[in-house]
């Protein structure tokens, strides 16, 4: 693999992180995976108002970007959330954003607004 495609195959996989993450009903999953991992799909519809396949295609999104793993246990299937990708969106593109020159110009916003 060349430097060019692994790159462009980082790109797609961050694409796939903003689309999953793009949705409302996806992000509630990722907070009831947050609250408390592992847990089944009747656990995680009970959160939203949409039918079991609704649910059950938003969690395929969330597995294919890498946000939700899923195992099976007996005959139980679990859900776990994978941090991961979105750590590496924050190193990516948010983090870069927190830099002092950034602070400082928000402090000074802060303070001309106070005293204007």
């Amino acid at each position: 693999m060349t430097k060019r495609s692994h790159i462009l195959e980082e790109e797609m996989d961050e694409d796939k992180v903003f689309k999953a993450l793009a949705d409302e009903s996806r992000r509630v999953l990722l907070d009831r995976l947050f609250e408390r991992d592992g847990r089944r799909l009747t656990d995680l519809e009970s959160h939203l108002d949409m039918t079991r396949f609704g649910v059950m295609k938003h969690l395929r999104v969330l597995e294919e970007a890498g946000l939700v793993v899923s195992l099976k246990k007996g005959r139980e299937k679990l859900h776990y959330l994978n941090p991961i990708p979105i750590r590496q969106i924050h190193d990516r593109w948010i983090s870069k954003y927190q830099e002092r020159e950034v602070s400082a110009l928000l402090d000074l916003k802060s303070s001309l607004e106070v005293t204007g």
